[in-house]
């Protein structure tokens, strides 16, 4: 048998089959930064429009977490669900970086960093290592610091692309690794190279290599590891190829220290890889072994202390981009372009044979084993020991014995070979040695740590053991106990024997240290029942307490041997109570329902004696079980009338308790009207009221204001008010005021507030609250009547009661209060006293006091509005002078002041012109009925305009209101006065022109008046108003405004005007009047215009765009003779498609601005000859390559090939590359052909030949452009003009990129070319750029023209192809046998099997079926499998069911079987399984052997099986024709207890035997009896004797010798009756011994019991105490020993 290789490789996970689009499995977009996790980026277009970031989790690798995240680079934390992400920042050349974490979803980290980012990697779980162009970063996402910078890049890795970045375990040493294209004659051989840096050194060092790796290894017998780094490097050196993997320690060792020495080793590429080259190293530290993975595939392994070649194969046909450590199993995962996640791992039981016998390489073989725990190596080591120990080198051999692998020579032999060695004096036993090197490097094995403790012990060096023991260095067992108490030292050996778990030997052990709590917390431990009652009796005489406390910790393990009421009746018997509660304290902590007994007798015990520990018990609520009335009425006894109220559950109860106020401290008593209900609460307050208001009042008062929410403060209230206890109200409701809002309580505290006198208080209640009814509460002080008002002013002020308050307290002479009110408290009120006093007649001396004493605090305008109703205006004379006195500027003041001069007329006029602090609109008003002409003034001085105008036209003062509009000078005015709607509006023009405006001398105010016109649209009016202005030598008839303003109007209204007003005006804005004139189609006239100012472009233009007369613009600009009319004029002639005389304008206007026009034009006119020329022209003024690219073009077109090549080479600037494009298109080749072998264009040359007809010179054109358009463009042409073989050249270049190959699939088989197309896709599996889409499409192919040859494409290539793909091709073409095939290769069991077993004849094959079927998921499939195998395989269906056995519902199996009647053809099958013990297999095995008549198997079956329904089988069988099957039948009866009826089976059939042992075996006497009555009925004396032995434990002796006597067998019961009175006899003697022992011990107790009795009050409730358990051992001899004792155990117990 071939050795198994020592790397083992297996596929752990097909990335595609996750869903992940094969063009992502790249270095760009996947990474792996540990065995944990891999993560992909998506881009849009593969996944719907979104890009994603799939995360793979190898621990659950079929649940790829996706999630929508764009970024440029992702990178899983190599511990946690953290990703890092990294993005570019827009229109910079920076990156943005990001750290959140998955599982908070919350960001750690972010960071923008100023250069772009080329390369990062994790280095530790919380830092990432960063790579830009110029230098690395290390950035701890940790913190909130920004990455900070290590190092500078070298120069030898500047250009190259960084493919690794590592730091060393201790971060002292970086390495960056980058790789470039090779030389320019080998560039497919990639450069490596790496920069070594030291941290603490600060410098570089730059070196070739492809891959490193670092590792940390202790050499020697160093104390301290070595750092090591590793790294390959494949060069050329001299002209030769040079692979080599060098092994070097960094920095110098520490003193004393041993250094590593260097070591290289070669790399052997085979001739096929010699471009091959190391991508990635890993080092396993668990067995010390170098991973070299190279890009094709190479795995070399190297053992990293020597640096010796160990194993080399190819791991994978695809490139590998990318490895990633397994440091859980020493291996690596590696993935590669396929997306294959492969794992390597160490072969453990075949890596050390192989290097041993297939490397012959011994030492290390020895030493991996050694290093690595590896099995292989046992023949190994012992030949080392044997060796080392036959030349006397002792030492050396049992450091080798104790250092072997897997513990092979750590036995008793090597240990006696070892004893056995003589040691001479001063040197150390090589035993000695063995253990040391041990006690190093582990634990020690039981039979090593009892040599080694008898080694210790015989030197008297016991402390050595005992360290060795707290170190956990041996392994302890009962011997090591043994040896060890056999010194005297029983704490060591109770240590020895506890980590032993020797039981027995710890509890002895305990026992004999009087250690009772440690040996009951042991057994509970180790699950260990000693004899508790007698040690818990032993202590209560010795030491109670530790009884107690022993009792609690054996009532606290689980399932506790000893009841708990055992031990506390224990306790009571000796009137231990304070013992008693302790235990039951401890014990009842759980609170558990079936311990409600329990408590109740503890609170019973202390109620009774020690009420303050019960009163504490209850306090700390460890009970909730008990019997509460019976505590409740102990509590009231025992004068804890607290704890009785919370135990009572009747409202009488309650009641009876609660008064005793005096004895209940008192917020205990609150907090206990919390539990009550709100009925209970006010029962009981009402209780205590009646009982003792004075005493109680208060508390009651506490209790309603603690529960008021509870209670409600309705019942409260209502309770108190019963009591007529106002003080009550008032206490209760000050403290509920603040947090009620209801109207009643705050009145009705103000009610008890007033009625116990607290004024104060109904004063700051009346002032604060905002919730009692004011009206209420006003009516309530008024009737009141207190001496102080300040309560009921607080209501009229807050809730605007004024005149009530004013007419409250003048009726009640109170007028010091009213002066109070208005000067102290709220002046705003006093216009409404004011009033409420004018209306009773006041003293007008007393109001116009108060008004004034108050005066610039007063409101004004109110005050006048109550005066002014009133018409009592001139008292408030005095009052508005004594505020203008003052400087009063308050306008409602000058308004009343201004009232009184209008009323007065006191010179009205003047005071409204000069007063300038009165409202205008106000006094104006007033004015109206009284003199308008006064309200026009004063709206005039206020410029209230609608009030004005108002007013002017309702008394038709048009003249004046025409003077105000144009004085105003506001737009907005004027477009109110001209509404067309205004019915006043013609009144007002009239007024405004012949008045108002030529009484204007203000420029502005006429251009406003105008400006209003216009917007009015008024144009007729308008004109009439400016011919008055402008054309009667008026001061405005030299306005260019006005002039402009007056053409304009007449455009606009009348045209006829227009060419007067030209004629007439000379001062108008020419230019501007002209282009609104060509705006309103007077073109003629803006001609004129245009021409009268001599503006030559604009005529001309409104000749050509507007008149629209080519030849008067001709004849215009001959005329002029100006460049820029000839442009005009040229464009217009363009424009009109005259291009010949256009680009004659153009020459002789000499402009080249709008060749681009021209050019378009010439060539829509082909008149490319003309074209020339105005290019020449426009050559000499402008040097544009555009210009000079269509005038080649224009040489093209007429055919001047000399010229145009003549120009090319003279003129660089042509855009070449468009000519050429447009001639190809135009079809002009020739020409094309010419540019673009100037070009060097190959891809539009090969079109250019193609049209041309040129092909072979077009395929070598489209070699040297070497695109896939220009490819398949030659290809396709190729194959319609039938030249196959140049046709396979373009198309070979064109297959190997994926995406083009379905193009050209396509297109062949759209020609019917099937055959050309197949010889093309097989040419393309030997390219060296072959992927997955050739393969995939050479099988589509083969599978629609050329069936035979798809099943071995399939099998050679099955790992190569696209799967799905080829699956629907199969299946839409029906080749039923090849997409079987495809279905298991996808891992699609399900579909296999189903595609097998619909399509048989051509897909079916059983082997194949049987791997497929053990596959599937679907269970339903197993099903269907059988049924197929009944119809067309019967035979091999047990095989079948053989091989599914393990996954198919046997009782199922059954069911179909027994349905189709073909059970006997699966019977191997069913006994198969039946070992599952199912019932439908057990009946079903069952039945068969009841058909075949085989007895044996069926009494074997239903022994073993019993999982059957036993009683219907024994009623089917019990009659059967064969003996053996009765049997059967009567032993399922006793299996069954069915004991009558088995034995009557037996009897019947004379199985006497049977029926004896049966009777035997049931333990009922009444059956035994009458099978002993059967045997004498039939006189069978014989089985009379033998039923008397085989039943005598059923058998009573009486009865026996009554049958024998009454049935003349004396003989044959005396051997029986013999053997009973020797039975007898022998227990007698026992007992009288027992007796005589137990009459000793009681007479002992008794005597103790004497001596200790004590007074107990539970003595008489109690049963006796308990005695000490005895333990009966009966030693009986006889014959019949074993069955009589348990007969006769029962009869003495009964």
């Amino acid at each position: 048998m071939a050795q198994a290789a020592p790397i083992a490789m297996k596929e752990v996970l097909l990335l595609p089959s996750l869903g992940i689009n094969q063009q992502y499995i790249s270095f760009t977009n996947l990474t792996m930064e540990s065995e944990k996790y891999i993560c992909v980026r998506e881009m849009g277009a593969a996944t719907g429009g979104t890009n994603n970031v799939v995360i793979v989790d190898m621990a659950t690798p079929m649940q790829p977490m996706r999630r929508p995240i764009t970024a440029d680079s992702a990178l899983m934390n190599p511990d946690s669900k953290i990703i890092a992400l990294k993005a570019a920042v827009p229109g910079q050349a920076a990156d943005h970086l990001q750290v959140f974490n998955l599982d908070t979803k919350a960001k750690m980290g972010s960071h923008q960093m100023p250069d772009q980012v080329v390369f990062w990697k994790w280095i530790s779980p919380t830092k990432i290592g960063i790579v830009s162009a110029t230098s690395i970063y290390h950035w701890n996402v940790d913190g909130n610091s920004a990455p900070q910078k290590q190092f500078d890049r070298a120069a030898n890795l500047n250009g190259s692309q960084v493919i690794k970045y590592m730091v060393s375990p201790d971060e002292k040493w970086c390495v960056l690794i980058g790789i470039a294209p090779g030389s320019p004659d080998r560039p497919q051989l990639v450069k490596g190279f790496m920069q070594l840096y030291s941290v603490e050194q600060k410098r570089s060092q730059a070196l070739e290599a492809h891959a490193a790796a670092f590792a940390s290894i202790k050499v020697g017998s160093n104390t301290q590891a070595s750092t090591l780094i590793s790294f390959a490097q494949k060069s050329m050196v001299n002209g030769q190829l040079v692979s080599k993997l060098h092994v070097i320690e960094l920095g110098a060792p520490a003193a004393g220290q041993t250094p590593f020495t260097k070591k290289q080793a070669e790399l052997f590429f085979p001739p096929e890889f010699a471009d091959d080259f190391p991508v990635s190293m890993q080092i396993s530290k668990k067995y010390g072994l170098v991973y070299v993975i190279t890009k094709l595939g190479l795995l070399f392994v190297y053992d990293l202390e020597t640096a010796t070649a160990v194993y080399r194969s190819r791991i994978s046909p695809d490139p590998i981009f990318l490895t990633s450590e397994a440091e859980s199993v020493g291996g690596f995962y590696a993935i590669n372009r396929r997306g294959q996640v492969l794992l390597a791992t160490v072969n453990e039981q075949s890596m050390v044979p192989f290097v041993s016998q297939s490397l012959n390489n011994l030492d290390l073989a020895l030493a991996m084993a050694k290093r690595g725990n590896l099995p292989g190596a046992e023949a190994l080591v012992g030949q080392n020991f044997e060796r080392l120990f036959a030349l006397g080198n002792y030492k050396e051999a049992a450091v080798a014995a104790a250092e072997s692998p897997m513990g092979a020579l750590r036995t008793k032999a090597t240990i006696d070979k070892l004893k056995g060695v003589q040691v001479q004096a001063g040197q150390t036993s090589p035993l000695l040695q063995y253990f040391g090197t041990l006690l190093t490097k582990g634990k020690l094995n039981p039979l090593e740590s009892l040599e080694l403790g008898r080694l210790v012990l015989s030197q008297n060096k016991k402390q050595l053991l005992e360290n060795w023991m707290n170190e956990d260095k041996l392994e302890c067992d009962e011997a090591l106990g043994d040896l060890v108490k056999a010194t005297g030292d029983s704490d060591l050996a109770l240590k020895i024997y506890l980590k032993a778990q020797a039981t027995q030997k710890v509890v002895t052990a305990f026992a004999e240290r009087g250690q009772f709590e440690e040996l009951v917390k042991y057994s509970g431990q180790v699950g260990h029942t000693p004899d508790y009652l007698y040690i818990m009796q032993s202590l209560l005489m010795s030491n109670p307490q530790a009884a107690a406390k022993l009792a609690v910790t054996i009532a606290q393990q689980p399932g506790p041997p000893v009841d708990v009421n055992t031990f506390t009746d224990l306790f009571l018997q000796r009137n231990m109570i304070r013992e008693a509660t302790s235990f039951l304290l401890e014990v009842l902590k759980p609170n558990l329902p079936e311990q409600a007994m329990l408590q109740t007798k503890v609170l019973e015990i202390n109620l009774v004696t020690y009420p303050n520990v019960a009163d504490a018990i209850l306090a700390n609520n460890m009970f909730t079980h008990y019997d509460r009335p019976r505590v409740a009425q102990l509590c009231e006894k025992a004068g804890l009338y607290m704890r009785a109220l919370q135990h009572y559950t009747d409202l009488s109860d309650i009641k009876r308790v609660i008064i005793n106020t005096h004895a209940i401290e008192p917020q205990a008593l609150v907090e206990f009207f919390g539990t009550l209900s709100p009925d209970w609460a006010l029962a009981c307050l009402k209780e205590m009221l009646s009982v003792n208001v004075p005493q109680n009042l208060q508390l009651v008062v506490q209790i309603a204001k603690e529960y008021t929410e509870q209670i409600g403060s309705k019942g409260i209230i209502e309770l108190l008010e019963s009591f007529k206890s106002y003080e009550g109200l008032y206490f209760y409701l000050g403290s509920y005021l603040a947090f009620s809002e209801d109207p009643d309580v705050h009145f009705k505290y103000i009610e008890a507030a007033t009625k116990t006198g607290q004024v104060k208080e109904v004063e700051r209640v009346t002032r604060e609250s905002n919730f009692y009814d004011p009206e209420k509460t006003k009516q309530f002080l008024m009737e009141a009547k207190l001496q102080d008002a300040r309560p009921l002013i607080n209501v009229c002020d807050r809730f605007d009661l004024i005149r009530d308050l004013a007419l409250y307290l003048y009726n009640n002479n109170m007028l010091k209060y009213i002066e109070a009110y208005v000067q102290k408290v709220n002046p705003s009120k006093a216009p409404e006293i004011v009033g409420a006093l004018l209306d009773v007649e006041c003293d007008e001396s007393f109001i116009s006091n108060l008004i004034l004493s108050i005066r610039s605090l007063l409101p004004v305008e109110p005050l006048v509005a109550e005066v002014e109703k009133r018409n009592r205006m001139s008292l408030l004379t005095t009052f508005l002078d004594h505020l203008v006195s003052e400087g009063s500027t308050d306008a409602h003041v000058h308004n009343a002041l201004g009232k009184i001069i209008i009323d007065s007329n006191n010179n009205p006029e003047h005071f409204l012109t000069t007063n300038p602090h009165y409202d205008s609109e106000v006094v104006g008003k007033y004015c109206e009925k009284r003199d308008p002409t006064l309200a026009c003034v004063a709206y005039k001085r206020g410029q209230c305009d609608d009030a004005l105008i108002s007013c002017t036209n309702k008394n038709s003062m048009f003249k004046l209101q025409a003077r105000y509009v144009v004085e105003r000078m506001d737009l907005d005015l004027w477009a109110k006065v001209l509404d067309p709607e205004s019915e006043h509006r013609r009144q007002l023009i009239d007024q405004v022109v012949s008045t108002a405006l030529p009484e204007s001398k203000n420029p502005e105010q006429v251009s406003v008046s105008v400006k209003a016109f216009m917007t009015a649209d008024l144009p007729n009016e308008l004109i009439e108003l400016l011919e008055k202005i402008v054309l009667q030598n008026s001061a405005f008839s030299g306005n260019p405004n006005l002039q402009n303003l007056l053409i304009l109007t007449a455009i606009k209204a009348d045209g006829t005007r227009v060419m007067d007003y030209i004629n007439r005006l000379d001062h108008f804005d020419g230019p501007a009047v002209g282009e609104i004139a060509v705006g309103s189609e007077l073109f003629e006239e803006a001609y004129f215009i245009y021409k009268k100012f001599d503006l030559h472009v604009p005529a001309i233009k409104v000749l050509l765009e507007n008149i629209q007369s080519i030849e008067r613009a001709h004849e215009y600009a001959t005329k002029v003779e100006e460049k820029e009319v000839w442009s005009e004029l040229a464009k217009s002639q363009l424009e009109a498609g005259s291009v010949k005389d256009a680009i004659a304008s153009y020459i002789r206007a000499d402009d080249e601005t709008n060749r681009d026009a021209v050019i378009a034009e010439a060539k829509k006119g082909d008149s490319y000859e003309d074209l020339v020329k105005y290019l020449m022209m426009v050559r000499q003024k402008v040097k544009e390559a555009s210009v000079d690219t269509e005038l080649a073009y224009s040489y093209a077109r007429i055919g001047q090939i000399g010229q145009l090549e003549e120009f090319i080479v003279s003129t660089p600037g042509v855009n070449l590359q468009s000519v050429g494009d447009r001639c190809f298109d135009e079809g002009i080749y020739e020409a094309s052909k010419l540019i673009f072998t100037s070009l060097s264009n190959w891809g539009r040359l090969a079109s250019t030949l193609v049209k041309l007809e040129q092909y072979q010179a077009a395929v070598e054109a489209a070699r040297k452009a070497n695109s896939s358009r220009t490819w398949k463009e030659v290809c396709f042409a190729c194959v319609e003009k039938e030249e196959y073989r140049l046709a396979q050249l373009c198309g070979l270049s064109i297959i190997v990129n994926a995406d083009d190959l379905e193009d050209v699939s396509e297109f062949y088989q759209g020609r019917g070319k099937y055959e050309e197309l197949i010889a093309l896709m097989e040419a393309g599996l030997g390219l060296e750029r072959s992927h997955m889409g050739i393969f995939t499409e050479l099988g589509i192919l083969y599978a629609k023209y050329k069936l035979d040859k798809l099943m071995e494409h399939l099998k050679l290539f099955s790992n190569k192809i696209n799967i799905p793909r080829l699956i629907r091709v199969c299946e839409e073409q029906m080749h039923w046998k090849a997409l079987s095939f495809l279905y298991v290769q996808y891992d699609e069991y399900d579909n296999a099997a189903t595609v097998m077993m619909n399509h048989s004849p051509e897909a079916w094959e059983h082997v194949s079926f049987k791997d497929v079927a053990v596959k599937v998921s679907n269970a339903d499939l197993f099903y269907k499998a059988i049924a197929f195998y009944l119809e067309e395989h019967p035979l091999l269906l047990c095989d079948l069911l053989a091989v599914l056995s393990s996954r198919i519902d046997h009782a199922r199996v059954v069911d179909v079987m027994r349905k189709r009647e073909n059970l006997p053809l699966v019977k191997p099958y069913l006994l198969s399984v039946q070992q599952s013990n199912l019932v439908a297999v057990n009946e079903a095995v069952n039945d068969l052997l009841i058909e075949e008549h085989d007895f044996e198997g069926l009494r074997n079956s239903i022994e073993t099986y019993d999982n059957f329904d036993q009683l219907q089988l024994a009623t089917r069988i019990e009659k059967h024709e064969i003996m053996e099957f009765r049997r059967i039948a009567t032993l399922i009866y006793k299996k069954s207890l069915r004991w009558r009826q088995s034995m009557q089976l037996s009897v019947d059939d004379k199985l006497y035997k049977d029926a004896m042992e049966t009777a035997a075996q049931s333990g009922e006497r009444e059956l035994a009896e009458e099978l002993l009555k059967t045997f004498i009925a039939d006189g069978n004396k014989e089985c009379f004797a033998a039923c008397l032995y085989t039943c005598y434990d059923l058998i009573k002796p009486d009865v026996a010798l009554e049958l024998a006597w009454m049935n003349k067998m004396t003989d044959h019961v005396m051997p029986y009756m013999i053997q009973v009175m020797r039975d007898q006899s022998s227990k007698l003697d026992t007992l009288m011994a027992e007796r005589q022992e137990r009459i000793k011990s009681e007479e002992k107790t008794e005597d103790d019991s004497a001596k200790n009795q004590q007074s107990n009050m539970y003595a008489q409730m109690l049963p006796p105490a308990l005695p000490s358990p005895m333990q009966y051992q009966q030693q009986q001899g006889g014959m019949y020993n074993g069955q009589q004792q348990g007969m006769y155990n029962g009869q003495y117990q009964q």
